[in-house]
C-alpha cells in the first residue's frame, strides 16, 4: 500500500510541476507580449518641446466675395483644436513660438459636369484661405502659402442644405493639410 501511495504521490508532483512549468512560461510569454508592444501614431508633430512651448493662432477673416457667415469662426476654433489636441503645445491668441495668421480668400460656386438638359449636374464648392506661418525659433520655417480644397453636391440640393457639411469637410481637409506643413513635417 505504501508503494501505490508513493508512486500516486511522485506522478502527482511529477503532473503539478510540469503544469505549474508551462503555466510560468505561459505567464512569461503574456507579460512579454503585453510590455514588448510597439506603437505608431500618424498624428504626432515634429515639434522640440524644449525650444518650442506654444502657438498663436490669429482669427481668420473672412474677405471672400461671398461669404458664409459661420466660416470664419468655425475655421479659425477648428485650427486651434487640432494644435490642442494632437500637441502639446499651448494655444495662444498672440505671442506663440509659432504663429499663424491670415484670411479666407475664396469661397466659390462653379458648375461642373453638364447633363443632357445642358443644365449643370453637379456644383462645386471651393474654399481657399491663405496662411502665413512664421516660427520664431527656426525663421527658414517660415511660409505663406494659399490652401485650397473642394467637394462637390448634386445640382438638384440647394446649397443651404449641403453647405454646413459640406464645409466641414473642406475646412478638415485644409486644417490637416496646415498642421502637416507647420508641426507634422510630412
Amino acid at each position: 500500500m505504501d508503494l501505490n501511495n508513493e508512486k500516486r504521490m511522485n506522478n502527482f508532483s511529477n503532473r503539478f510541476f510540469f503544469i505549474s512549468r508551462y503555466l510560468l512560461f505561459f505567464f512569461f510569454l503574456y507579460v512579454m507580449g503585453v510590455s514588448c508592444t510597439v506603437s505608431y501614431k500618424f498624428n504626432g508633430a515634429s515639434i522640440d518641446y524644449s525650444k518650442i512651448k506654444s502657438i498663436s493662432i490669429s482669427d481668420f477673416p473672412n474677405m471672400a466675395e461671398l461669404v458664409y457667415p459661420p466660416l470664419s469662426q468655425e475655421f479659425s476654433e477648428a485650427l486651434r483644436d487640432i494644435y490642442t489636441r494632437q500637441t502639446q503645445l499651448k494655444v495662444l491668441q498672440q505671442g506663440g513660438d509659432l504663429h499663424l495668421e491670415g484670411e479666407i480668400v475664396d469661397y466659390q460656386l462653379t458648375p461642373m459636369s453638364i447633363s443632357a438638359d445642358t443644365y449643370a449636374a453637379e456644383t462645386k464648392l471651393t474654399i481657399s484661405i491663405k496662411v502665413r506661418y512664421t516660427n520664431s525659433k527656426n525663421p527658414s520655417d517660415d511660409f505663406e502659402r494659399t490652401y485650397s480644397a473642394f467637394q462637390t453636391f448634386d445640382s438638384s440640393k440647394m446649397l443651404t442644405d449641403v453647405e454646413e457639411e459640406l464645409v466641414k469637410e473642406i475646412i478638415t481637409e485644409i486644417i490637416e493639410n496646415i498642421y502637416n506643413d507647420t508641426v507634422a513635417k510630412w
